[in-house]
């Protein structure tokens, strides 16, 4: 079935002022001829459609940084080039996620009519980016895959390094499965004319010929969740975060000058009201601290003999990253409930629940954090860490039997605790109707040193409703925002 070309992208003549030079980015394949197996959904079948189409980077990167003020003010997205940056239009960027309506993907059968056409995203920031020429630069320093989930991010860099690849995507952009019948097509791929006005692309290397070939045997469908994985961060284990043999010798204070972090919450989100044994009513929610300052938070833990307990101590560097000294942080506590099963670093933050007075009538039973690298908030802030190293809960903070643990949230990052950990949530059952607001508060106890502690607390409010036998919640948006 054809389709037609959004209103935002369908246009002639769009003037992108200056635009970039080529310096021979391009889309390719892998090979020309491609097949693709049919699987049962349980509700009919749909192709499993890998086309094998990369995005080369010519002689500098492709990078593109998209930020906003604040929740108010729009999104605007620039391309970064040697001879300066150029706006992208709107409708190019209307997320801090993907690239928007980035390819048209055209399906023809055997005889030549078009049996599917459909446009896809585009996250430069591929998980298996390679160097597609010898003379590439060994590293490519741009995240591994981009911000999803958390509606709250405030700035993103995708990137692809020069003479390095990005996998496009395969999946339409409303996300939904499709099939074909077993047979012979011709599918065409094209970057689209926005795109191809911004980096100044020939025809010729924005679009793609392949001959494809669907079998007639089925298959089961089996973790296809997993051939896209755009927005998550994957864990890596790097010596740089290894805690050291001893404790260290410690200041009387932190140092008066120097890089610090800044911890900063974000507003709630992710919000909602379930009923739970005993009919008891809760409010779950997920909630964000970030580190927008120029140092890294890092937290050494040192367990005490025969304790579930470990001393913690927070390091402090200069402008050129030596270490230059640390201070006690409180401890680190070991949380074996499912879901946790690590050792926690505690007063990272607390949780309130405020009535519309803004006096607290509910605390969260969430009260020690495994810190770890989870979202990216603004990789557009100088000296923001955009690859990580410490990025899952699961591999960041420790095993039982560990006798010390290093915990980091790197500059850019932040640390999000989602609906479904034990804790995250408040008992509003005795609660009567009304307005208001959770709390999220970094910091809480003063305990570790940062730039600045103005900034440290977020509030969202929240409306109950409902009767004893079924509450409502009502989350009203944060400039527009709903998460």
């Amino acid at each position: 079935m054809a389709g037609v070309m959004p209103a935002a992208l369908a246009f002639t003549g769009m003037q992108v002022a200056d635009a970039a030079t080529n310096n021979g980015v391009k889309l390719v394949s892998g090979g020309k001829n491609i097949k693709a197996e049919r699987y049962d959904t349980g509700n009919g079948f749909a192709v499993d459609l890998d086309l094998g189409l990369n995005v080369i980077a010519g002689e500098e990167p492709l990078e593109i940084r998209a930020t906003r003020k604040s929740y108010a003010d729009p999104i605007v997205a620039q391309l970064v080039t040697k001879k300066g940056n150029v706006t992208l239009p709107k409708a190019l960027a209307t997320d801090l996620y993907t690239l928007k309506q980035f390819t048209t993907v055209t399906i023809k059968n055997a005889k030549g009519a078009v049996v599917k056409r459909y446009w896809t995203n585009f996250c430069p920031n591929s998980y298996d980016s390679v160097r597609t020429r010898p003379d590439a630069p060994a590293q490519s320093p741009y995240p591994m895959g981009c911000p999803s989930g958390n509606p709250f991010t405030l700035g993103t860099v995708w990137g692809v390094q020069a003479g390095w690849n990005a996998k496009t995507s395969d999946v339409p952009t409303h996300g939904k499965a499709f099939d074909l019948p077993p047979g012979k097509y011709s599918v065409g791929v094209t970057i689209n004319p926005p795109y191809q006005k911004l980096l100044n692309l020939s025809a010729k290397d924005a679009t793609v010929a392949l001959n494809l070939t669907v079998a007639k045997e089925s298959v089961e469908k089996e973790a296809h969740t997993n051939a896209h994985r755009h927005g998550q961060q994957v864990s890596v284990t790097h010596s740089e975060y290894r805690v050291p043999a001893k404790r260290p010798t410690t200041r009387a204070a932190a140092p008066a000058a120097g890089p610090r972090p800044d911890l900063r919450s974000l507003p709630a989100w992710g919000i909602s009201i379930s009923k739970e044994a005993k009919n008891k009513w809760y409010v779950n929610f997920g909630a964000t601290v970030w580190n927008a300052g120029d140092s890294p938070l890092l937290v050494d833990g040192f367990r005490r003999n025969g304790q579930d307990l470990m001393d913690a101590y927070q390091y402090f560097f200069d402008a050129q990253g030596n270490q230059v000294g640390a201070v006690p942080a409180g401890t680190m506590q070991w949380d074996p409930r499912a879901g946790h099963n690590h050792w926690h670093f505690t007063d990272f933050a607390q949780y309130n629940l405020l009535k519309s007075d803004q006096k607290q009538v509910a605390r969260s039973g969430k009260e020690a954090f495994c810190l770890a690298n989870t979202d990216q908030v603004d990789y557009t802030i100088p000296l923001a860490k955009w690859r990580p190293f410490n990025t899952d809960l699961e591999t960041s903070c420790g095993e039982k039997n560990s006798v010390g643990v290093r915990e980091v949230l790197d500059i850019g990052n932040g640390d999000t605790y989602t609906q479904d950990r034990p804790g995250q949530s408040f008992d509003v059952t005795s609660l009567p109707n009304g307005t208001y607001f959770i709390q999220v508060k970094a910091n809480p106890a003063g305990k570790l040193s940062e730039l600045s502690t103005t900034n440290n607390t977020s509030v969202r409010k929240i409306v109950l409703g409902g009767t004893a036998k079924k509450r409502t919640l009502t989350v009203p948006p944060v400039n527009g925002i709903k998460g």
